[in-house]
């Protein structure tokens, strides 16, 4: 690797930290064991309290997508087969679209496993903590 390389591998690396310190940009890389930082559910806005309470219930849901198998293809969740994610919405006050917010359970449907939200489409996630 030539100096030059290892000088602009470096320069990237600080302005990205910069970033991500000052919020421009979210780290994406997972906990060193797999698993992202936790949420307790009481945390969640009140509208994921209220998608997170329908989950557990098993419905109905307001949205035709929710349920829906998510394919953990940003591989920022652990990973397991096809099939065992699926994707609800958390409804954005104010939008008349299903917005970014999401919650994400792994397990069966009505009992999952863990539950992990995110406020950004996928970017980044919480476990949620019951």
């Amino acid at each position: 690797m030539s100096r030059l390389t290892k000088l602009k591998s470096v320069f990237t690396g600080f302005v990205l930290a910069g970033l991500a310190a000052t919020g421009w940009v979210q780290a994406k890389a997972p906990l060193p064991d797999g698993v992202p930082i936790t949420i307790p559910a009481n945390k969640l806005t009140e509208q994921g309290l209220q998608t997170y309470a329908l989950i557990r219930q098993g419905g109905p849901f307001p949205y035709d997508k929710d349920g829906t198998v998510f394919g953990n293809r940003e591989r920022l969740l652990p990973s397991e087969k096809r099939g065992y994610y699926r994707e609800y919405t958390v409804a954005t006050p104010g939008l008349k679209h299903r917005g970014a917010r999401r919650i994400v359970c792994g397990g069966k449907p009505t009992v999952p496993e863990a539950c992990y939200y995110t406020a950004d489409h996928y970017a980044s996630f919480r476990r949620i903590e019951p």
